[in-house]
């Protein structure tokens, strides 16, 4: 009995420093499950085209996903951090692993400097305005961020955030290792954002640049061109007002040889005890060759958020998607359906959202 009591003594010895350093320094599992069920469809084209786009209904991922994060005190104030999060749809099982925001650093009164894969500062600055999180079909990705080419999440990159300082004063700067260096053409990302967060007021400025890359609007991926670049600005703010929240946002995009992008956004939430009626408009105009038919399209949104919990809401969307011209091909949502220029895609959609 005597040898059995101390072998658990000297077990329990050699365990208790573990638990109490996972205790001192806590490693945090977190998530979300978000999935919407749409009815989709697209007019405006010819018979045929509106034949290959009649109204279908999809369940469809809206940025679901599951992560581990942590921190460990290192003494005088400093701390290493980490954060490893992997996608998953709950629709279907074809994502890959730890594809979301992964990164390691350091953390200390002066800022924090992490490495890995992150959302772009432009694309964080933005979002805040965004009442979807740029997800559904009535996310903004439909009319801004260039149509989601400046909604990226770069893979390589070097980051740093400032503290927040007088009074509400944040901000974020970030490198992309040109590991795609090749003879012909260096490609990487540069890009970095101002905020102001005070009360009831969010402001914001974000700028990203694409060296030796240039894309078509509407186009979330860009195809290498030495020598090329495109680069972008945007200026937004929401301000809080008793029940009501409004937000706009301004954006352009210079590419070469190519037509300036010139997109903007407004939205308003009525909030009413644990119900939100939303309202966004998104337009976005340019991006193809100088002298040619340009993009041109609208977006207009119509919500209403019920929040069962501070992690539980369901979402009631309307969006209808208006192309102008015969080369603007501005869809609804990620999902699967080939618009053709000129269409119109509407939707409908009602999903579930839970936080843990």
């Amino acid at each position: 009995m005597n040898k059995n009591l101390i072998a658990l003594a000297v077990a329990g010895a050699c365990v208790a420093p573990v638990a109490m350093a996972q205790t001192a320094n806590p490693v945090t599992l977190y998530g979300k499950v978000y999935a919407t069920f749409e009815s989709i469809e697209a007019g405006g084209g010819t018979p045929a085209q509106n034949d290959a786009t009649k109204r279908r209904s999809r369940v469809e991922d809206q940025a679901s996903r599951l992560g581990v994060r942590g921190t460990e005190d290192l003494g005088g104030g400093l701390k290493a951090i980490f954060q490893l999060e992997t996608a998953f749809r709950p629709d279907s099982n074809n994502t890959t692993f730890a594809a979301r925001n992964s990164a390691v650093g350091l953390q200390g009164a002066w800022g924090t400097v992490s490495m890995g894969r992150w959302d772009t500062p432009f694309k964080m600055a933005t979002g805040n305005v965004d009442p979807f999180g740029d997800v559904t079909i009535g996310g903004f990705k439909t009319t801004m961020n260039d149509h989601g080419n400046f909604d990226r999440r770069d893979q390589n990159i070097v980051q740093y955030w400032s503290p927040t300082f007088m009074g509400g004063l944040g901000v974020q700067l970030m490198y992309q290792a040109n590991e795609s260096k090749s003879a012909a053409s260096d490609p990487k990302d540069l890009g970095a954002n101002v905020t102001w967060r005070g009360g009831p007021l969010y402001l914001m400025y974000a700028y990203e640049e694409h060296k030796d890359q240039v894309s078509s609007a509407n186009v979330t991926t860009s195809a290498t061109a030495a020598g090329k670049k495109e680069s972008g600005h945007a200026l937004g703010a929401t301000f809080t007002w008793g029940a009501f929240r409004i937000g706009g946002l301004y954006e352009k995009f210079k590419k070469s040889d190519r037509e300036d992008v010139k997109a903007w956004m407004g939205n308003l939430i009525w909030t009413m005890g644990n119900n939100q009626f939303i309202y966004q408009y998104g337009q976005s105009e340019g991006g193809f060759p100088t002298g040619t038919t340009q993009m041109d399209c609208n977006s207009n949104v119509f919500a209403w958020q019920y929040n069962f919990s501070k992690r539980t809401f369901g979402l009631l969307q309307y969006a209808q998607i208006k192309n102008d011209t015969s080369v603007s091909v501005c869809g609804i949502g990620t999902g699967a359906l080939a618009i053709a220029g000129g269409q119109d895609p509407k939707g409908l959609s009602i999903g579930l959202s839970h936080v843990f």
